[in-house]
């Protein structure tokens, strides 16, 4: 299976594609990842993002396309995947379709996070961030064992500036007209499907994979 999780800010995309992959054994990408992994490995298309990152622009979507199109080709995306993070436009729709279109297959399922603004504002002005190794905790939902200190390399965590209330209502507006065209073309081609994430985390995995389930038994038929 191929599936794409869409969601705002908040909405825990991240923790519910790393979950979700392990209970239906797909592999879960990440396009934070895969840009991370490109500078860190000082790949071409990684130098070439890191010169927008560090004049603080945007990577264009052909490059974060490119790398993309990359991972999907290793062997362990080949058994299906969860994407996270991509398409967030039109373009890199129109991009995704093509490039599995020469592959033979399609996205199978597109599931939207719905979240309440102030379930958002509650988990991402709560939320810490390591500076060393990128683990995210919670003040209240998942606090560090150690105050302000990750439990897994001991690096110190920090409240990222776009994770402050009114900062978030501002990300959450640009999100809604980003969002707004992906949403009618997957209702258009009957894949995407709504699911509140509001309720804790578990709750909200037992649904997507409900549904996926009845995505891939549909598919077979």
């Amino acid at each position: 299976m191929r599936i794409i999780l869409l969601g705002p800010p908040g909405a825990g995309k991240g923790t519910q594609a790393t979950n979700l992959a392990k209970r239906l054994n797909l592999t879960h990408i990440s396009t934070g990842d895969i840009l991370r992994q490109n500078v860190s490995s000082g790949t071409d298309l990684g130098k070439q993002a890191k010169s927008y990152m560090d004049s603080g622009g945007l990577v264009p979507d052909d490059l974060v396309t490119q790398m993309l199109k990359r991972r999907i080709s290793e062997p362990d995306a080949k058994g299906g995947f969860i994407l996270d993070g991509y398409p967030r436009n039109i373009s890199q729709v129109k991009a995704l379709d093509e490039m599995l279109e020469k592959r033979n297959t399609n996205i199978d399922l597109v599931i939207y996070l719905d979240t309440s603004e102030s379930v958002i504002i509650q988990r991402l002005s709560g939320r810490l961030v390591c500076r060393n190794c990128g683990a995210i905790f919670h003040r209240k939902n998942m606090p560090p064992k150690n105050d302000m200190l990750c439990d897994t390399c001991c690096g110190n965590l920090y409240q990222r500036t776009d994770d402050k209330e009114e900062t978030i209502k501002t990300r959450l507006e640009v999100y809604k007209k980003e969002v707004f065209s992906l949403i009618q073309y997957y209702e258009a081609s009957r894949k995407l499907h709504r699911i509140s994430a509001d309720e804790e985390a578990g709750i909200v995995l037992n649904k997507i994979v409900h549904l996926a389930e009845e995505r891939n038994d549909s598919l077979k038929v």
